[in-house]
């Protein structure tokens, strides 16, 4: 696929996996030609995700309830929300890598399907690092759905890395990628063999910053893009 073609897979797969995940928590988003939104506001995901490149402010603003918090991923790094409210969140660079052989699986590791509420559980306290809140992200209903793979690396009984693979629009999403004491140049060598072996056909992508980044472009991803997100955190609120 062109660099072009494996951008445009990785901002219509995140968006499905940002569905999924709202939809797991009983509340969809709605999908137009140019954004995805939701109107609810759910932690760590936005209300708004850019689909197109010429997509503009004045869209995505159409779509903010101005009563309420609201955060926009803007796919192409293409807006400026300053002057209506919102604050630079985070940038990050999408990662891309379309097929290719993976390096020899690290016979050290295990990465395993998390199949159980339980298991489930005991990944999101590790993603979290430790914190066992109450209001979970990741609801069991995900664990029914074909296109998720939620992944535990473990070494021993320990979990010490994890993902999430969503398969969709073309490609294997990645997402939610963290480690719990695993080398972040280790995590991603040993990721690739893993996602290989769910979807051998699908490009790889996802998005990702800082050192995690460097990583994952040394294990043979590339960036075909950029990307920002926005917030709008009103007075007073949470």
């Amino acid at each position: 696929m062109h660099e072009s073609e494996l951008l445009a897979a990785a901002v219509a797969n995140n968006a499905s996996w940002c569905d999924a995940v709202c939809g797991s928590h009983g509340y969809p988003g709605t999908f137009s030609s140019g954004l995805w939104t939701s109107a609810r506001h759910l932690r760590f995901y936005p209300n708004a995700i850019t689909l197109r490149s010429d997509v503009t402010a004045s869209q995505v603003l159409a779509a903010a309830v101005p009563s309420q918090p609201f955060a926009v991923k803007d796919s192409f790094a293409r807006l400026d929300l300053v002057p209506a409210g919102f604050r630079l969140l985070a940038e990050a660079s999408w990662i891309v890598r379309d097929g290719g052989p993976d390096e020899p699986p690290d016979r050290r590791l295990s990465w395993d399907r998390v199949a159980s509420p339980g298991e489930l559980t005991d990944w999101e306290t590790a993603w979290a690092g430790g914190d066992s809140a109450a209001d979970r992200v990741f609801r069991p209903g995900l664990l029914s759905d074909p296109r998720c793979a939620v992944l535990a690396c473990h070494q021993e009984d320990s979990i010490i890395a994890g993902a999430i693979v969503y398969s969709a629009d073309g490609a294997a999403g990645i997402s939610n990628v963290f480690s719990a004491g695993l080398p972040l140049d280790r995590l991603w060598r040993s990721i690739g063999p893993a996602v290989g072996a769910l979807q051998p056909r699908l490009p790889v992508v996802g998005y990702e910053e800082g050192t995690s980044l460097q990583a994952a472009l040394q294990a043979g991803f590339s960036v075909p893009g950029r990307l920002r997100i926005w917030t709008r955190d009103l007075q007073g609120s949470t």
